[in-house]
């Protein structure tokens, strides 16, 4: 891609590039929907972003998860030049839902209508929280898309395959058996379990388990194989600046899909502008082999394992980079080892694909043989792969078959939420100075509600502070599925992480600031996946409403 060039693509790399001053003014940056160009979205923001620094945004969805940062303050870039805006991970995500509904009502808003006025499914992980659902929805309110529904990643994928296969799925796979989805993106990796099973006389689908959230995917496989490059290069006595770097990084990441996507290539060569000024001796050259990309790959990210085998967790820096919290094991095969090892009851007989690192079919045989390996030990049958429809865009074709299946006209898969959810109560006693209160944790839902349920935490009243500054923290476990709605928790630990914190004041007309109300608790799981509490005092003939990351 080129300043001035706008083009149709297959997809849309989820890249922010913010211009200087000078390639605003050119106007090469300006879209038939957009005369400012004021942020740049896709191709080439991810190239140009790569030739300069401090002005790329790159991982939002990934920060948009991430419950260490508040996901509302402008932090990215977090590098940002001195003369480039920031903005928020639910800003990041808004701006992506902007230009698609622009390009969308753009080519095809006369003949299909525009996006506002359409039902429209956004993908996310699976591993999304609750909070990082409902930002999601708020990033789509943002930009103007209404009629918003949530699906995760990896069921999307299988909803490609279902509707690939709507004449004969139910041959092809029986009451009993588990799929397991194994989906590799650019940040992350997610891993599914889906169950076939007898409903009502007929059969049903249930997503039954969802691995915990990996920021771990094919851009960490760019920057190993960058380090090899890199490395080369040094032995013949050549250093980097920051934008060369960015620069092999992209070269590798374009030599590496090209590797994959073409079994018949061995070898792809690029070019970098070196430090001089001549056309031939300005010129660096390099190479990406594809024994190199299958070894390190292989080696690093595919590694032979055992079922018992668990993700290594390194002794970390006490001082570091402020970032993401990726993951210290890259691995992908021990923690595949490690979500199977959690959910041993459900050992899975079918395994689709997702991602086009998958194009590389070693990686396939890979997983497959460590499978068949793990199974077999348990006395289990050998594992049966289902045909992706396609590794790059099952995702966004099983989002169209699933409102097919919100239709009645494909099989829906049921799920619920994948997390216990809990608020934190503080723990009634006397004030010891020095000592802040302690919480307790009250189950609020429970792992595997339906979308659309409600819960009434009977029997138990609380007392809840009006007319000044208070917190709510919200927690959540993946591990305590026996948990109910209304059970206590006495003490935090492991099992229950913190998510969220929502500070508020509830204002109640007539009620002295810092009254404490008695309340009873109702909880909702809506239809995308979040969460509304509410709480009511009868009493006072008040009502609060409150959600996830949202205050109403």
């Amino acid at each position: 891609m080129a300043p001035g060039e706008i083009a149709k693509k297959r997809l849309l790399p989820s890249f922010i590039y913010f211009p200087t001053k000078a390639e605003k003014d050119s106007g090469d940056l300006r879209l038939p929907w957009d005369p400012f160009g004021e942020r740049v979205v896709g191709e080439y923001a991810r190239q140009r972003g790569a030739e300069t620094s401090g002005r790329l945004v790159s991982s939002s969805k990934s920060w948009l998860s991430f419950s260490g940062v508040d996901r509302t303050k402008a932090i990215l870039p977090v590098d940002a030049a001195e003369d480039c805006p920031k903005i928020s991970p639910v800003v990041a995500a808004a701006t992506f839902l902007r230009h698609l509904k622009a390009s969308w009502n753009y080519d095809l808003g006369k003949s299909l209508g525009e996006l506002k006025d359409l039902d429209v499914t956004i993908t996310i992980p699976a591993s999304f929280d609750a909070v990082a659902r409902d930002l999601s929805v708020q990033a789509a309110r943002s930009a103007g898309l209404e009629n918003v529904t949530l699906l995760e990643e990896p069921q999307a994928a299988f909803y490609a395959w279902l509707y690939q296969n709507r004449d004969s799925w139910k041959d092809l796979i029986r009451v009993g058996e588990v799929i397991l989805v194994v989906d590799i993106g650019g940040g992350t990796t997610d891993f599914s379990l889906i169950q076939v099973k007898s409903e009502g006389g007929g059969i049903g689908l249930e997503r039954i388990a969802v691995g915990r959230h990996l920021l771990l995917g094919g851009d960490n496989m760019d920057l190993a194989l960058t380090e090899v490059i890199l490395n080369e290069m040094a032995e013949a006595q050549r250093s980097f600046s920051l934008r060369q770097y960015n620069l092999v990084v992209q070269n590798v990441r374009a030599a590496k899909e090209a590797l994959l996507e073409d079994p018949s290539k061995t070898e792809v060569a690029f070019s970098l502008p070196g430090p001089g000024r001549g056309l031939v001796g300005g010129t660096i050259r390099a190479s990406l082999k594809r024994d190199v990309v299958e070894k390190v790959l292989m080696e690093g990210f595919f590694p032979e394992c055992a079922f018992t085998d668990a993700p290594k967790d390194e002794l970390q820096s006490g001082l570091m980079e402020f970032s993401l919290p990726y993951e210290k094991d890259y691995a992908i095969t021990r923690h595949l080892a490690a979500f199977l090892n959690q959910n041993s009851d459900a050992l899975p007989t079918h395994l689709l694909f997702n991602g086009g690192v998958f194009k590389a079919t070693s990686l396939q045989s890979r997983i497959i043989k460590l499978l068949n390996k793990w199974l077999e030990a348990k006395g289990k049958s050998q594992i049966s792969l289902l045909k992706p429809v396609d590794l790059d865009l099952s995702v966004g074709i099983g989002a169209s078959a699933f409102s097919l299946a919100r239709q009645g006209a494909l099989w829906r898969i049921k799920g619920g939420i994948t997390r216990s959810y809990y608020i934190g109560i503080e723990k009634a006693g006397p004030a010891i100075p020095g000592m802040p209160p302690k919480l307790m944790a009250l189950c609020l839902v429970p792992e595997g509600a339906e979308e659309g349920s409600e819960f009434a935490i009977e029997g138990r009243t609380f007392g809840l502070v009006v007319g000044r500054p208070v917190s709510f923290p919200f927690l959540a476990s993946s591990t305590r599925s026996g948990d109910a709605p209304g059970d206590l928790v006495p003490e935090l630990g492991e099992s229950i992480e913190p998510i969220s914190q929502l500070e508020s004041t509830l204002e109640a007309p007539g009620i002295a600031p810092g009254t404490v109300i008695p309340v009873t608790l109702k909880v909702k799981v809506t239809e995308i996946g979040t969460l509304e509490i509410y709480m009511v005092s009868e009493e006072k003939g008040l009502s609060f409403k409150m959600e996830f990351g949202v205050r109403e």
